[in-house]
């Protein structure tokens, strides 16, 4: 099958990215491991909550200056699996996709706007603000929020890069590369609402396995833009993975970039100043 010059050089890039990745894999740092997995003395001395003298506890520590790498690299190898994701479905698996009746009415109505991921993101961005980055679950937060910056980073690349038409415009999956005004792979929804949900998953699924339940909202948001003809099912499954993608590498952050960059009153997050 002929490929369009641009999606050549791109299947290039795809395959250095792959042959880089155990390259760039050694450049993240990993997390600290749960409180679960330290000795039983360390734990039973650490505050609950708090993070210990193993973690750097000073803001400058935690600023990011210079700027660390980490978060390029995380951004650059979620954009080439998105990519690989887009090549494999413009060489065939769209033909897994077909036009389905559209139903934006009763709960389906949230994918007709683009609020419900706004909201999400507002909620969780309110959120590590007012924990501060000095324990678990503001740490945690703040990586969603990397974690969707990022997604949304990557996922408008893509959607520049593929061109692909949406089901609202035609019944034919196979329209690609029709103009930068057409966007429909991947899914900006799916992606950003699985980039947030997937630290908090990554994080406490072992010492709180309930939060697994947080799955349910990316793929409900998958079947609710399928139905809203916004997206092509491979096109929402591509989201998914990209924000999966995303949330791994923001979860491995050693400290979450976005907050790095601010002032050191974000760190110590709002709920200090009330306590």
């Amino acid at each position: 099958m002929m490929l369009p010059d641009g999606l050549k050089g791109l299947v290039g890039v795809v395959a250095l990215g792959v042959c880089l990745g155990p390259a760039q894999a050694a450049v993240v740092k990993p997390s600290l491991p749960d409180l679960v997995d330290w000795p039983a003395s360390f734990a039973a001395a650490t505050p609950p909550g708090r993070v210990t003298a193993t973690t750097p506890a000073s803001r400058s520590t935690w600023s990011l200056d210079p700027p660390s790498p980490t978060f390029g690299v995380g951004l650059a190898d979620t954009y080439l699996i998105g990519a690989a994701l887009g090549v494999l479905d413009y060489a065939g698996l769209y033909h897994l996709d077909h036009p389905v009746q559209q139903n934006t009415s009763g709960i389906w109505s949230l994918a007709k706007s683009p609020q419900f991921p706004a909201e999400l993101i507002g909620l969780t961005l309110a959120g590590a603000i007012w924990e501060g980055g000095n324990n678990r679950l503001g740490k945690t937060l703040w990586q969603s929020v990397d974690a969707a910056a990022m997604a949304g980073i990557s996922t408008q690349a893509l959607k520049w890069t593929f061109q692909r038409t949406r089901p609202s415009a035609t019944n034919n999956p196979g329209r690609w590369f029709q103009g930068v005004h057409n966007q429909s792979f991947p899914s900006g929804d799916v992606s950003s609402i699985t980039a947030l949900v997937t630290p908090i998953i990554l994080e406490y699924h072992r010492t709180n396995p309930e939060v697994d339940a947080l799955a349910a909202i990316p793929v409900f948001d998958m079947a609710a833009r399928v139905k809203a003809h916004g997206h092509w099912m491979t096109d929402t499954v591509a989201g998914a993975v990209v924000g999966v993608a995303s949330g791994y590498f923001a979860h491995r952050l050693n400290s979450p970039f976005i907050l790095g960059l601010l002032p050191g009153g974000f760190y110590m997050g709002m709920r200090e100043s009330f306590q």
